[in-house]
């Protein structure tokens, strides 16, 4: 089985930032790192080359594949930004309310800040943290 290349390192989350691009793309990873910040209290970690990364979890899925990964996170990507861990307890309804995003199996992808509703962003972050526990409900350890 192959090994996962996703899992924390010890690069700075800020140094990640300062070398993304556009520089757009900084400006709002260092919003987005400031909200997740303040809503989680924990420290971001980089995971694998290119995520900053908060909490962890571990799963197991029924094939046996078993890892850790991170609660929520984001990746400045040049073509958007990635967000991690919202999509799943994402209603609707505040889906909606954030702006012009775009819902994927593992991420929500979003544009330049200036088009968002940053307070709805927040909740978004607050609402997957508060269900954190559900995720490790999910993949108990002894499955």
């Amino acid at each position: 089985m192959a090994d996962t290349k996703t899992k924390p390192s010890d690069v700075s989350p800020d140094l990640l930032i300062d070398q993304a691009e556009p520089a757009g793309r900084r400006e709002d990873a260092r919003i987005l790192k400031e909200i997740i910040d303040r809503v989680t209290g924990e420290e971001a970690v980089v995971w694998g080359p290119t995520m900053i990364g908060y909490g962890r979890y571990r799963y197991t899925y029924e094939s046996g594949h078993s890892g850790e990964a991170m609660i929520l996170g984001f990746a400045p990507r040049k073509a958007s930004m990635s967000i991690y861990g919202l999509q799943m307890w994402a209603s609707e309804g505040l889906l909606e309310q954030l702006g012009k995003a775009k819902l994927g199996k593992d991420c929500i992808w979003v544009g330049r800040f200036s088009s968002l509703n940053l307070e709805v962003l927040e909740e978004l972050v607050r609402l997957a943290w508060s269900r954190r526990e559900d995720l490790q409900a999910m993949f108990p350890e002894d499955a």
